[in-house]
């Protein structure tokens, strides 16, 4: 019902979409759909919403089968163009003075052959000889000073003709024209160009979260292109991470998001590889610093004692945060990562051989889908959650954020609580994980075992693709190994 009538439900949030009909797709950028974020989850506001941006995407279809329209970028093509013209006028002039004049730039062949084959190029060809040549090389000198002028011409008249130019894209190709330098190189990561890498990613099954971060990044160093009017390039991604004040792991998040983009277009956009024929990915080979020995050890994340882990719990509930205690609970008896504990419904509570399990179903790995059992210490606690429901799910929460995330209000909870404990950043809830697998490797638990308990791959053919792993009372009698949480 949505979809016909162009609405879609992405994350909670409505986009407004449209097929691109196949005879106007070149123009644009060979997109098949175009799409489009409403920034809403209200479908009543989306309806209303999506009305304006249908429209001028019909306008704009309409306008591409009246006339061919100017592309996206149009006027880097053409101011490209222009100083090219300068330079091979440059060259000429200075090869009829007896320098070493540099070589000729490329010049498009298609451009090249037209103006040939325009029979007013030619006479204004004739006449400018004519007229100079009895000069000696001032003459010659002024022959191309005057071809690199009625050059400019012919290109604006060529343009205007083979193209439907709008009134502001006629009077910025005439500005451009007498004075190239007045344009403000754009970035070549435009917006048109990001929705079309959205479309394709979305389309490919990457997970919204991940589009949305990644397209953020881009927009971030589009703005430091536009705003340092640098071109896109090694030197100018590597100053635009230098001035910006974080991690080495969070830069090279960056790097992967310019480099995931720049595959793409070189694949998909036919502009871009022309422009960036034989450029290497400037997003490649960037050393960023790396924290080695004691500062490696002192940022990475840590472990909370059993004791921690028992004074988060008792401090949570003094402070009436009863659902954040439970999940701490769950957490250490468990080993499961938060937004897995938080995903868990009624019917996720799976009895196998005589073994109350967790089933997840969900996670952020295929070897995270797995079975879990239920702690003896957890058993009430789960039998009072279930009763206690009223939407299906084990941990209630206000929070859902766009992406379908349920753990997000809690795991700020979380962080709060500790940063009043005294815990720094190296502790977070996850560090209740590692707890968990501390204590299963001090209680002698074989590795393989810890593994299927916490959903990690054994790395091993043997156990990852033949074995369905330990039996529920295996896992159950492993499980039951960890220590009971202190003053609880």
């Amino acid at each position: 019902m949505a979809k016909a009538q162009n609405l879609e439900l992405q994350g909670g949030i409505y986009h407004v979409r449209m097929d691109v009909p196949k005879d106007v797709r070149e123009a644009f950028g060979g997109r098949r759909v175009l799409s489009q974020t409403l920034k809403t989850g209200s479908r009543a506001e989306a309806l209303l919403q999506r009305l304006p941006i249908l429209h001028a995407w019909k306008l704009r279809i309409k306008a591409v089968r009246d006339g061919k329209l100017l592309g996206d970028g149009w006027q880097e093509d053409i101011v490209q163009t222009l100083e090219d013209l300068d330079a091979i006028t440059q060259g000429q002039k200075r090869a009829l003075v007896g320098e070493t004049a540099p070589p000729l730039p490329y010049v498009d062949p298609a451009f090249k052959a037209k103006l040939m084959n325009s029979p007013r190029f030619k006479e204004s060809i004739r006449m400018l000889v004519g007229d100079h040549l009895k000069d000696g090389i001032e003459g010659r000198i002024k022959i191309q000073d005057e071809l690199n002028r009625g050059l400019k011409e012919m290109l604006q008249k060529l343009l205007g003709t083979d193209y439907k130019l709008t009134s502001e894209q006629g009077q910025e190709l005439e500005v451009l024209v007498k004075d190239p330098a007045s344009y403000k190189a754009r970035s070549p990561i435009t917006k048109v160009r990001l929705a079309s890498f959205r479309t394709y990613r979305l389309e490919h099954h990457v997970a919204l979260k991940t589009v949305n971060q990644q397209e953020s990044k881009l927009l971030n160093l589009s703005e430091h292109l536009q705003t340092t009017n640098t071109k896109l390039d090694f030197d100018s991604v590597s100053a635009w991470l230098q001035g910006m004040k974080l991690s080495s792991k969070t830069k090279q998040q960056y790097l992967l998001a310019g480099s995931q983009f720049w595959q793409w277009a070189m694949q998909h956009e036919p502009q871009w590889r022309q422009t960036f024929k034989g450029h290497v990915n400037p997003f490649e080979k960037h050393t960023l610093p790396t924290l080695k020995g004691k500062a490696k050890l002192d940022a990475k994340r840590k472990a909370f004692t059993i004791e921690e882990v028992g004074t988060l719990h008792n401090a949570a509930k003094e402070q009436n945060l009863g659902t954040l205690s439970d999940l701490i609970l769950l957490g250490a008896y468990t080993g499961a990562r938060i937004e897995e504990l938080c995903q868990l419904r009624k019917e996720h509570l799976i009895t196998v051989d005589g073994v109350m399990m967790f089933d997840i179903v969900d996670s952020k790995t295929v070897a995270g889908i797995r079975q879990v059992p239920v702690h003896p210490k957890l058993t009430a606690l789960v039998d009072r959650l279930a009763i206690a429901s009223t939407d299906g799910y084990l941990v209630p929460t206000d929070s859902n954020n766009k992406y379908g995330i349920r753990s997000d209000a809690l795991s700020k909870a979380f962080g709060r609580l500790k940063t009043t404990m005294g815990f720094d950043r190296t502790r977070v809830f996850h560090s209740i994980r590692a707890t968990v697998i501390t204590q299963l490797v001090r209680a002698d638990i074989a590795d393989r075992l810890i593994k299927e308990l916490v959903g990690h791959e054994t790395g091993t053919v043997t156990f990852d693709v033949y074995s369905d792993g330990s039996s529920p009372k295996q896992k159950l009698k492993a499980i039951s190994k960890l220590p009971t949480l202190t003053n609880v």
